[in-house]
């Protein structure tokens, strides 16, 4: 049999029950009511008590309920099969109950004192019960052997309609609603056992003599309300028993009303379901603490990944106070402090909406105030076993420390409670994450232990951060010092730009140059070191100054490359670089016409190793790119000519573009098609931009928001010769 529920509301008080009733305690006493459960959905018999045992001997359950009626020989007054008959037992199947159908059974093992061929049915369909009874019917046969007992049974049969019944392994009982204060008239010994009360105990009285010291007075009032009501209820309440033993007892208790609808009593089926609740409780409370380190777990992972996403100091401080005010407190702030112990930052932070103005205003005033406060003088002990507990907000000591306006925002906010944490990282206090909370009690144990974690997570990644931005800085600052002021050369519109990526938290290899050369020549160079870090950086200003000390020498393009990469290879000086170094030569001389009339052209030469092409804007739109002489990358082993070198000539009115890969590549974009995008651009551009002009649009249309790694741009423009002077067209790239 199965669990039903808890704890039952008394019924009146009532003395000796009449005649009608003492038989019915009789028949129910002699243990001679025959019992099965029934499960709805497949008509099966899952539980015969021994009586019903011996009406249908040597069917074993479980068993279809068709065929244990026929094995019991069940046959109405008539003598038709009562599975035959309009009133069958599978009817319950089908919800209809059985309203104390009188039956005759051809077994002779009826109990001593019963008629041996008149039984009465009641059958109660449970499909609203709780517990594991959903679902299931519970059939009695009960022998008759008076008739008063008769009149009794059909008139609580009459309309039980699936609330209760007498059967040997489930605790019942009957009141009375019509006498004083709802009294018991009658229990089985079911309700004996599972109490500790005999009958003699509890006839007569209500029901609340189980209930005590720990008995919930709200699921009282629920079962009193829906018995007031006429409803049929179930729950589960704590109850005592007679040596004052706490048990959880489920309980069901329904009105049952005659022919004319009046309630004549109260049936009440109850079981012990201790160990099912404490087994419940026990895995609601490991649920608990799953569900609360899952929790935690995805806080502490929220704040890491939205603190390492920030490269920006201020930036993380409001990440975190917003996520940690947001799960834990009603408000609270972040404050960061400087090598010296003085404030360095604040963010204050509210749950709700309408309390942000007032936690920028606070954020907005003097912060002398909490410097002083017992918040901030906890956390920052130098204990680092500090173990953060909650306090009540002492609003005095407050009033004392603080403005009278901060004060009364404060008040707004909330000063029910606070929990502060230290904010450290590597041996060192780097502030504070304060939690408040306008409820004295606001912080469960599971916050405590959060915001402990919180801030051990939240310190080491501020640390991060701000050693990130020190590193950074000072590889800027080293890569900008590396990096040369564009020289004012005659003849010649120069401009470039060098683009750290946003969202990288390291620093690249990424440099150009613009050399005048003792002949007269302009050396010209854009390069990219693999790596984003200070070596990247080192490296990119030795490979500068050793490209520097080449070109110097005047030597050609092709060279100036090969020179560079055997002297990285050769000292190891880098790991892999991509290098293009173009020799721009001026025309000497008066700028008078050649001999065919045309104004003389700059003689280009270059050389790329793994670089992309440079890109020349002939005046008209048309784009050539200059994509000969090319070798592998500086610090690779070169397998094919050592020294390739391209020339070509750049005319007045011309633009060259050198850059780096990081203009151009994105995940959803190639290098090819960035290429390709970038000579559609040029070729769009009007003949009379600048060179800084056409930088600034290159950066704006090639470099988002989202910018993913390091951009180096050089324009170079040869102004247009003076008019009446015909310009000389570039002739196809020469290689040597």
């Amino acid at each position: 049999m199965s669990d039903l529920s808890s704890g039952v509301l008394g019924a009146g008080m009532r003395g000796v029950p009449d005649p009608d009733e003492a038989a019915l305690l009789q028949v129910v006493h002699g243990r001679s009511t025959a019992s099965l459960l029934v499960d709805l959905a497949t008509g099966t018999v899952l539980y015969a008590n021994p009586f019903a045992q011996v009406l249908a001997p040597g069917l074993a359950t479980p068993v279809p309920l068709t065929a244990w009626s026929r094995g019991a020989g069940l046959r109405t007054v008539e003598g038709l099969l009562l599975e035959d008959s309009p009133t069958p037992l599978v009817q319950v199947v089908d919800g209809a109950p059985l309203h104390g159908v009188q039956v005759r059974s051809a077994s002779t093992d009826v109990p001593l004192g019963a008629d041996p061929t008149s039984l009465l049915v009641v059958g109660v369909p449970l499909a609203d019960a709780p517990g594991d009874l959903a679902g299931r019917a519970l059939i009695l046969l009960l022998p008759v052997h008076q008739e008063a007992t008769a009149r009794l049974l059909r008139g609580l049969g009459g309309d039980l309609h699936a609330r209760a019944a007498v059967a040997s392994g489930l605790s019942f009982t009957i009141s009375d609603p019509n006498r004083t204060d709802d009294p018991l008239i009658w229990v089985n010994p079911a309700f004996e056992r599972l109490t500790g009360y005999v009958a003699d105990d509890v006839i007569g009285r209500n029901c609340r003599m189980l209930q005590g010291a720990r008995t919930d007075r709200t699921v009282v009032g629920r079962i009193r309300t829906a018995l007031d009501a006429g409803h049929t209820v179930a729950d589960t309440i704590l109850n005592y028993r007679k040596d004052g033993t706490p048990f959880w007892n489920q309980v069901v208790i329904s009105p049952v009303f005659d022919a004319d609808g009046h309630l004549t009593h109260h049936v009440g089926i109850q079981a012990d379901v201790t160990a099912r609740v404490e087994s419940e409780r026990a895995r609601d409370a490991a649920l608990g603490v799953a569900q609360a380190a899952r929790a935690r777990s995805h806080l502490l992972a929220q704040v890491s990944e939205e603190l390492a996403r920030r490269l920006d100091y201020d930036d993380a401080l409001v990440a975190l106070a917003e996520i940690a005010v947001s799960r834990l407190a009603t408000w609270g702030f972040v404050v960061v402090t400087n090598e010296r112990g003085r404030l360095e930052r604040i963010h204050v932070a509210a749950r709700h909406p309408v309390r942000a103005q007032d936690a920028q205003d606070l954020e907005r005033g003097d912060p002398s105030w909490l410097m002083r406060s017992t918040a901030f003088e906890l956390a920052r002990t130098d204990d680092s076993r500090f173990d953060a507990r909650p306090f009540s907000v002492d609003v005095d000591a407050l009033a004392a420390t603080a403005p009278a306006a901060q004060l009364e925002v404060l008040r707004r906010l909330g000063l029910g409670s606070a929990l502060a944490v230290p904010l450290r990282a590597r041996d060192h206090f780097l502030g504070a994450l304060c939690l408040l909370n306008d409820d004295v009690d606001g912080f469960t144990a599971e916050d405590v232990v959060t915001a402990g974690h919180l801030g051990q997570r939240a310190g080491m990644a501020l640390d991060n951060v701000r050693l990130y931005l020190r590193e950074r800085s000072a590889a800027l600052t080293l890569q900008h010092s590396l990096l040369p002021d564009v020289p004012t050369v005659p003849g010649l519109d120069i401009a470039a730009s060098y683009l750290p990526a946003l969202h990288r938290a390291e620093v690249g290899g990424d440099w150009f140059d613009v050399l005048p050369l003792p002949d007269g020549a302009i050396g010209l160079a854009v390069g990219d070191v693999v790596g984003h870090d200070l070596q990247a950086a080192a490296s990119m200003g030795q490979l500068r100054s050793v490209l520097r000390s080449h070109a110097w020498s005047g030597a050609r393009a092709g060279r100036v490359i090969a020179h560079l990469d055997e002297l990285v290879r050769g000292l190891g000086m880098a790991d892999v670089a991509t290098c293009v170094y173009l020799r721009l030569e001026l025309p000497s001389g008066p700028p008078g016409p050649r001999a065919d009339g045309a104004r003389p052209a700059d003689r280009l030469t270059y050389s790329r190793a793994g670089h992309p092409p440079p890109l020349i804007r002939l005046p008209g739109g048309e784009v050539r790119s200059l994509d000969g002489a090319l070798t592998t990358p500086v610090g690779v082993v070169n397998l094919r000519s050592p020294d390739p070198q391209a020339e070509v000539e750049l005319p007045f009115g011309a633009i060259l573009v050198v850059y780096t890969d990081g203009l151009l590549e994105r995940r959803d974009r190639s290098l090819r098609d960035g290429i390709a995008e970038l000579e559609c651009t040029l070729r769009a551009l009007p003949d009379d931009v600048s060179a800084a002009d056409v930088r600034d649009r290159l950066v704006a249309r090639f470099v988002g928001s989202e910018q993913e790694d390091d951009v180096c741009v050089l324009v170079v423009r040869r102004p247009a010769a003076p008019a009446g002077a015909p310009d000389v067209s570039p002739g196809g790239p020469a290689t040597t």
